[in-house]
């Protein structure tokens, strides 16, 4: 059977690609043109959308910070790219590309016989114009259906494409065609175009290609994903063998000489690997960058669904204006600096957040962030939760005691109601707590201690909360029911940081929730704010590549009583003076705050707030807490036995929180409402007896002494015992 019953069978059979062979039944003297009038194909006009191209972000001055693609793309001009790389991809691709039109009717011709001989399509022909076609369409496509659509091998696909192709042509010179094909190419790697291939393979501009190099990336765009460089080693043992299929096609056509293909093929890969210039791993606030990036990705607030987010990305040339403030990241850098090495295995990090809007305005942390294991660094976003790029975060600890105690002060209680604290708790049924649906999950079988920050003894809403008592509050939680406080947590914005369901179980006021900085500073901002809660707020402008605004403002909602909120912060600042950062100290304005140190020392925690600014610390092992606890560490040098919330978080928090807020005006706290909160209830503290004329002790004496636990300088006993505080 010769050529062209071979394509009169194939046109009958419906093959992909025979009606452009038709033609060639009249011979070989029919044109391209001729061609095109035989099947009545008539140009059709190609809707090019504009390529991704960068997204840049800026801090709330206005400054770029960080610039990341979703394709890495850098549009270069033609007279940009190395004439080795025009020639070697032209050779591999459409070696006739500057002789023929639209279409190359010998190459569709010969790849039509093959795939006719084999059976199914082998063999393409499409040209450069056809194939830039194509890649319109692919990225053009909003869904894997239409992505589908658009390479199927099919009559009515290929036609169409050659419509366009036949515009394309009419429209531009054959450079600008092979211009905008290089520039639209994807090689693999995370490279999109020459320009961005050539710097993430070789480290250096599309301008600089050797004989090599331009083989390699002329190999690479047949079968990105199968030869990229960047997978494994079997990828590229493909990508080699693909650049030696192309060395030997330019000695073939004459481009090079067989001895500069031998020699050509005789050297390695060379690939550099490098890193792809932006994203949130070269930016200066990486962790910071990251969130902004996932809050896009996940947050309906940018499209309703995940295709419209991925949309307003993927169509790129953005520029998102944050709400980060340079200063007060350079405070929390600078703090956390000053107590954690970047070499250290613990992790320090700390989320700044404004009351009353919800602006994020510093996210910092000890390691920095990469996939760089020897350096120490960190490749995910441990300030945030899961949602945001973050992990599963750390336990709570004590700071998520203030929970207990606004459901207390919201039930009714006033400063000086408490109970008789012992040194240990051991809950008196199943049934003493109950989660939210009914279950009884108390645990008699279980006893909790004091930890060395809360002593025992008669404990006050007050006193309970300034030496963290663990058996107070238990005890507290019992009495004001544990579904009140876990529902007052979710109120305050409290979400475990996997974006599972909080634990309700007899130990949620102790904090055994593995929680984020971001979140935690969240749920304290609505104490100082007095009530208002905030959704998380780190984007305040978007513009398109056209110039089109969009604004973000806060979102925000009444959550809490005022006067419950202006109660909580009342004694949350008699932390800094009368409880567990009594050795800190406080910050020389009016501040609130908790410390919070886990069971068995797996993470240290300081929350605390001023009207202006909230903020939370954490610090944990990322490679497991409970494996790798903050018990004889050395962190910054410094040997630890213990590690409590004071000791690094509390010194991180305070002195960043200075720093960050020099220069504004220091604003108090509402006076508490004494007349709601002060003096007791039912649950007053024993008023001491006078002493006995013969000097015996009192009944607070003999409290005390009961419950041998008496409270000194809780800064002090931190270092001798272990426990939560």
């Amino acid at each position: 059977m010769n050529v062209t019953r071979l394509i009169a069978a194939g046109v009958a059979a419906g093959v992909l690609t025979a009606a452009v062979a038709l033609p060639a039944v009249g011979g070989a003297g029919v044109t391209a043109k001729s061609a095109m009038e035989g099947i009545n194909l008539k140009p059709e006009e190609l809707n090019e959308p504009p390529l991704p191209e960068r997204t840049v972000l800026q801090d709330a001055n206005g400054k770029q910070i960080a610039q990341f693609y979703y394709e890495n793309r850098q549009s270069v001009e033609l007279d940009k790219v190395a004439p080795i790389m025009q020639t070697a991809l032209i050779s591999i691709e459409d070696f006739r590309y500057y002789q023929h039109g639209p279409i190359d009717i010998e190459g569709t011709a010969r790849a039509l016989v093959k795939n006719l001989t084999t059976g199914g399509v082998t063999q393409g022909g499409s040209s450069i114009t056809q194939q830039y076609v194509k890649q319109v369409l692919v990225n053009a496509a909003e869904t894997p259906e239409e992505q589908q659509a658009a390479i199927a091998p099919t009559v009515s696909r290929k036609l169409n494409e050659l419509r366009y192709a036949m515009a394309m042509e009419k429209k531009y010179s054959k450079d600008q065609i092979l211009e905008k094909y290089l520039n639209i190419a994807y090689f693999g790697a995370g490279a999109h175009g020459i320009q961005a291939a050539a710097k993430r393979f070789f480290a250096k501009p599309a301008s600089e290609l050797n004989l090599v190099e331009a083989a390699t990336l002329a190999g690479a765009v047949q079968n990105p994903a199968r030869t990229d460089p960047n997978v494994n080693k079997k990828s590229r043992a493909a990508l080699l063998e693909r650049r030696n299929v192309v060395l030997d096609r330019m000695a073939e056509l004459g481009k090079i000489t067989p001895q500069e293909a031998t020699e050509a093929k005789a050297k390695k890969l060379g690939f550099k690997d490098v890193k792809v210039p932006g994203g949130c791993e070269v930016s200066k606030y990486p962790y910071f960058c990251l969130y902004v990036q996932n809050e896009i990705l996940t947050n309906e607030e940018f499209g309703k669904t995940p295709k419209e987010r991925l949309r307003l990305l993927q169509r790129g040339g953005l520029t998102i204006k944050t709400t980060i403030d340079p200063k007060m990241q350079a405070a929390a850098d600078k703090a956390i600096k000053r107590y954690v090495s970047t070499k250290d295995k613990p992790v320090a990090a700390q989320a700044m957040i404004v009351p009353g809007t919800g602006e994020i305005k510093a996210m910092a942390a000890s390691r920095k962030f990469g996939g760089n294991k020897k350096k120490n660094e960190i490749s995910y976003n441990v300030v945030a939760d899961a949602k945001h790029g973050g992990g599963s975060g750390f336990q709570q600890g004590s700071t998520a005691k203030p929970y207990t105690l606004a459901a207390a002060l919201e039930e009714g209680m006033k400063y000086n109601d408490g109970f008789p604290s012992p040194a240990g708790y051991t809950a008196a049924s199943y049934g003493s707590f109950r989660d939210c649906k009914g279950n009884r999950v108390g645990d008699p079988t279980h006893e909790v201690r004091n930890s060395s920050e809360g002593g025992g003894g008669f404990k006050t809403l007050q006193s309970g909360t300034w030496g963290s008592v663990n058996t107070f509050f238990l005890k507290l939680e019992e009495r004001v029911t544990l579904c009140k406080v876990v529902k007052l947590a979710k109120r305050l914005g409290l979400k475990r940081a996997d974006g599972g369901k909080l634990r309700e179980v007899e130990t949620f006021t102790l904090g055994v929730n593995e929680v984020d900085p971001v979140t935690v500073a969240n749920t304290y901002a609505v104490f100082a704010s007095r009530g208002q809660y905030c959704t998380p707020l780190a984007i305040t402008e978007i513009k398109d590549r056209n110039g089109k605004a969009k604004q973000f403002k806060p979102k925000c909602s009444k959550v809490m009583d005022p006067e419950v909120a202006d109660a909580v912060s009342g004694i949350l600042s008699g932390v800094f003076t009368k409880g567990t950062m009594t050795g800190v100290g406080g910050i020389g304005r009016d501040a609130a705050g908790k410390t919070g140190t886990t069971d068995g020392y797996t993470a240290a925690w300081f929350a605390g707030y001023t009207p202006n600014l909230a903020s939370a610390v954490s610090l944990g092992d990322p490679r497991g807490a409970f494996g790798h606890d903050l018990t004889n560490v050395v962190i910054k040098g410094r040997h630890y036995d213990y590690v409590y919330g004071a000791t690094i978080s509390g010194a991180v928090w305070k002195y960043s929180m200075i720093d960050a807020l020099k220069g504004i005006e220091p604003v108090k706290f509402t006076p508490v409402n004494q007349a709601r909160f002060g003096g007791c209830t039912d649950v007053c503290a024993p008023k001491p007896k006078k002493k006995r004329e013969d000097g015996g002790p009192d009944l607070m004496d003999q409290l005390n002494d009961q419950f041998d636990l008496n409270d000194d300088n809780p800064f002090e006993r931190g270092n001798r015992g272990r426990g939560r505080g």
